[in-house]
């Protein structure tokens, strides 16, 4: 089977490491980009280089969307997102097939023992970091993790409009 993404470019690299203040590491591919082109998610290895075992396939990288995630998170978002969960058995069903279908994208590329069972962001059960579930929901599209689309809905970041930086590249 074929990644759903493709593969990064030394320039993506690039990009990606100025967008991170430090080297990227293990990237395995692009499944997300700005209006611009330039990388807003990236997928990285389930084992990194040194061994490390690492969870987040789809992994944010873009500044702004980033910033904006984190701004969500400071506002407790995150508790109302939860409670979402608890209370509509609909929203709940589609987080827990996100977090198998997830975990599927991941072994794609390796089945890490470690990782077993673990997808990111807290699910399938809880909201953890909307960092992860938005750059998931960038990766895969909308109507496949209900809380990473609703964090884009409520983003003041959209990806259709361009908020990069000058990278110097």
């Amino acid at each position: 089977m074929r990644p759903p993404f493709e593969p990064a470019s030394a320039r993506d690299i690039a990009v990606v490491s100025a967008q991170l203040g430090r080297p990227a590491r293990d990237v395995i591919g692009i499944p997300a980009r700005c209006a611009c082109g330039n990388p807003t998610v990236v997928a990285t290895s389930p084992r990194l280089a040194d061994g490390t075992p690492f969870p987040t396939l789809y992994y944010l990288t873009h500044p702004a969307a980033t910033a904006a995630m984190s701004q969500l998170e400071a506002t407790q978002v995150m508790v109302e997102f939860a409670e979402l969960l608890s209370a509509d058995s609909e929203i709940a069903a589609s987080y827990a097939a996100a977090h198998e279908q997830y975990i599927v994208d991941r072994e794609m590329f390796a089945e890490v023992p470690e990782l077993a069972g673990i997808s990111a962001g807290g699910m399938p059960t809880r909201v953890k970091c909307l960092h992860a579930l938005a750059g998931h929901a960038l990766s895969v599209g909308p109507g496949v993790n209900p809380i990473g689309d609703l964090a884009l809905e409520r983003s003041s970041w959209k990806p259709t409009v361009c908020a990069c930086l000058d990278y110097g590249l």
